[in-house]
């Protein structure tokens, strides 16, 4: 399509969500949340569509050569599909942001101030693979009183218009626009540039959802404010007063469970002190199910299946069956890595000193910090949230899940009884 083709495409995809937008911001809570539960009721009706949908799109993403952990993410099953709409009702269960006051306060001359929250517009969502996202995004955006324009990965299409018919469905038994949460209509490439720079009349906020690539593309094309993260190179460090079993669970958890999420663990550390008691049971734990594990010389000693890793994996965010494991000198060594090869996202200690402890979380700084829990707990459903659009690495706005709160801003309300400002 010629740049032309997309802007007549797109600028009414654009329009109808402003329009949207000021319908939702003034929407009551019982009306969103009437939406968000009618839509969690068509997810649960519209499996067989789903799923033949997803079929289609995993088909083509085998003839197209993505990877096991690229597969496994697009991939849909009953389970996946009634969690999504488990999560829909856990948004509408949530309190709803929209009007809250955050602070409040009375000056002298007898002015009331209030911070009250109050949504961001329309937020532009670009994201890769996971078909899930079309309804967590939609449905964050909705409860926190934005419109939402989707724009999902080719690979995943089908899916995610199956999904969106879902959440269209809520839209109309609520009454509220269809326009509230639009997919792009199309897979070309170029509509995602046209979101980042040919829609700022429209789109206030992008967040980006994938790889590296896309995100860099996207930090760097955007011309509206970016909420999104770079990437999730996640450690767990294993310190000299950790519990063995507890170790070899959490370990194997963080890097096994799910390796192609933004949480899972990438590097693995261990304390020189434990080097003869613990490395060896971990390691080999990830070896024998079928971990690649890439160590430097002490954790190569340990097992011959275990490959040299070079200097760009302690960098490297592999979402497969791939981990980085090196041996450091205590707590403050373990800190210094992650501070030099880390991306701020989430790092986890085991151990059962409360200093340790407490200095690894006070002083490692990334977005989620845990002692004694695995990675994968770095997910907007497990913090409480539903749902999340994405863990953002930012250091402004919004920092860890990006849930409903983080999807809304703020404006300073004052009442007064005829003050006026003198010299």
């Amino acid at each position: 399509m010629t740049l032309q083709d997309i802007a007549a495409l797109m600028a009414p995809v654009g329009r109808a969500a402003v329009e949207a937008a000021q319908v939702l911001a003034l929407a009551t809570t019982e009306q969103k949340n009437a939406a968000l539960n009618a839509a969690a009721a068509a997810l649960r009706a519209r499996v067989p569509e789903i799923l033949a949908a997803n079929a289609h799109d995993m088909k083509a993403g085998e003839a197209a050569g993505l990877s096991a952990a690229m597969l496994d993410r697009l991939k849909l099953d009953p389970a996946r599909i009634e969690a999504m709409a488990r999560g829909v009702e856990q948004i509408a269960a949530l309190p709803d942001p929209v009007g809250t006051v955050i602070t409040e306060r009375e000056r002298p001359n007898g002015l009331r101030i209030q911070q009250v929250r109050v949504p961001l517009g329309v937020i532009g969502i670009i994201y890769e693979s996971r078909p899930n996202v079309t309804c967590d995004a939609g449905t964050l955006c909705l409860k926190s009183g934005n419109a939402a324009i989707l724009r999902g990965g080719s690979e995943s299409h089908r899916s995610s218009t199956a999904i969106h018919a879902c959440l269209a469905d809520g839209l109309r038994a609520a009454g509220l626009p269809g326009a509230c949460i639009q997919l792009v209509p199309t897979t070309d490439r170029a509509a995602v540039g046209y979101m980042l720079a040919g829609m700022t009349d429209s789109i206030d906020v992008i967040v980006p959802r994938g790889g590296k690539s896309l995100v860099a593309r996207v930090q760097q094309e955007a011309r509206v404010p970016v909420i999104g993260h770079l990437e999730g190179n996640c450690h767990v460090y294993v310190d000299r007063a950790a519990d063995l079993n507890m170790a070899r669970a959490i370990v194997r958890n963080a890097k096994l469970r799910r390796t192609g999420i933004c949480g899972a663990a990438e590097t693995l550390l261990v304390d020189e002190c434990c080097l003869a008691t613990h490395l060896a049971p971990i390691v080999r734990d990830l070896l024998d199910a079928g971990c690649e594990v890439r160590g430097d010389a002490a954790v190569q000693a340990v097992d011959p299946r275990v490959r040299p890793a070079t200097e760009d994996d302690w960098y490297t965010e592999y979402l497969d069956a791939v981990i980085a494991a090196k041996v450091v000198s205590g707590v403050d060594a373990a800190i210094a890595h992650i501070a030099k090869y880390g991306s701020a996202h989430t790092e986890s200690i085991v151990t059962d000193d409360p200093a340790a402890a407490e200095r690894f979380l006070t002083r490692v700084d990334s977005a989620i910090v845990l002692h004694n829990a695995s990675t994968q707990f770095a997910d907007g459903g497990e913090f409480g949230m539903g749902a999340e659009i994405g863990i953002s690495t930012d250091r402004f706005h919004a920092r860890g899940p990006v849930g409903v709160e983080q999807l809304t801003s703020y404006k300073y309300v004052v009442r007064g009884r005829g003050q006026v400002r003198v010299p």
